[in-house]
C-alpha cells in the first residue's frame, strides 16, 4: 500500500492535449479561436496524420528484422502446419 502509482506521460499529454481542443471549441463558440486553422489544413493534417500511423503499423506489425522475431515467424509456421491451417 505504500507504493505509489505514478501517471504516465501519455496519459498527461493526451490531457493537455484534450484540454487544449476543449477550450479551443468553446472559444470557436464564442468567435474567438486560439488555434485558427482552416478546413482544408484539418483535412491534410487529418489525412497526413492517418498515412503516417496505417504506414508505420504496417512496417512494424508486418516485418521480422531481429532474429527473435524470424524464429517466432518460423515457429508460428509450423504449428500451423501441424494444425492443418
Amino acid at each position: 500500500m505504500g507504493e505509489k502509482i505514478k501517471i504516465s506521460a501519455g496519459t498527461i499529454a493526451r490531457t493537455a492535449v484534450l484540454a487544449l481542443a476543449l477550450i479551443n471549441q468553446v472559444l470557436v463558440i464564442l468567435g474567438r479561436p486560439v488555434i485558427e486553422i482552416a478546413d482544408e489544413q484539418v483535412t491534410q493534417f487529418v489525412t497526413v496524420g492517418f498515412t503516417v500511423a496505417s504506414a508505420i503499423i504496417s512496417w512494424w506489425y508486418n516485418n521480422s528484422f531481429t532474429a527473435a522475431a524470424r524464429a517466432g515467424d518460423k515457429l508460428m509456421y509450423e504449428i500451423k502446419e501441424r494444425a492443418g491451417e
